[in-house]
């Protein structure tokens, strides 16, 4: 279960004031429909996350544990730097309803997603863990904590949560982790 607590966590952290975030106060605001825009998010989160976690076992399995070890620690203590980026989404990166407001949050959220902190999160995760099951049940909870408020109270809580404290934490944790992993902290689950 740990996967799964941890995978959460660090993904609600991390996905505050992340681009898809943004993408979901500016899907929230142009379209004001959200029970498909949340589904949408819950839809694109899956694939997305399904696909990072098994390249990240694949690699698990192939790396072994000793490289995979390091790889890993010295990859979640990259991304405690990289949370501590402020993202940003473009005016030309906002997507155009041309297939119905589910199937355009879909495809927004899950090509915003690609190569993203949390996408890249979940990867390290799966690697890390021995159930990329719970990885994705954890990191796609983590991705709707933090994302069904900014649908539903966008415009109420933007600005009001203090993301540089919020994304601190995360950089801890994953810092923390970084450094168990680099310690043999996952040697009972081969690495």
């Amino acid at each position: 279960m740990d996967a799964f607590f941890v995978s959460t966590g660090i993904v609600a952290l991390a996905e505050i004031g992340d681009k898809t975030q943004l993408l979901a106060f500016l899907l929230a605001a142009r379209f004001r429909r959200p029970l498909p825009i949340v589904l949408g998010i819950f839809v694109a989160t899956i694939a997305n996350h399904a696909f990072a976690a098994a390249v990240g076992a694949l690699a698990g399995k192939l790396l072994g544990p000793d490289v995979m070890r390091w790889v890993l620690g010295l990859g979640f203590l990259a991304m405690a730097a990289w949370i501590m980026v402020p993202d940003d989404i473009d005016g030309d990166e906002a997507p155009l309803a041309r297939h119905g407001v589910f199937l355009t949050t879909v495809l927004a959220f899950f090509m915003a997603e690609m190569g993203d902190k949390t996408q890249v999160a979940t990867v390290a995760l799966a690697a890390r863990y021995s159930s990329a099951t719970l990885v994705v049940a954890g990191t796609t909870l983590g991705m709707m904590l933090a994302n069904v408020p900014a649908v539903y109270f966008g415009d109420r809580i933007a600005g009001k949560a203090p993301l540089k404290l919020v994304h601190g934490i995360a950089a801890v944790i994953f810092v923390a982790l970084g450094i168990a992993t680099l310690l043999g902290a996952g040697r009972s689950l081969g690495f």
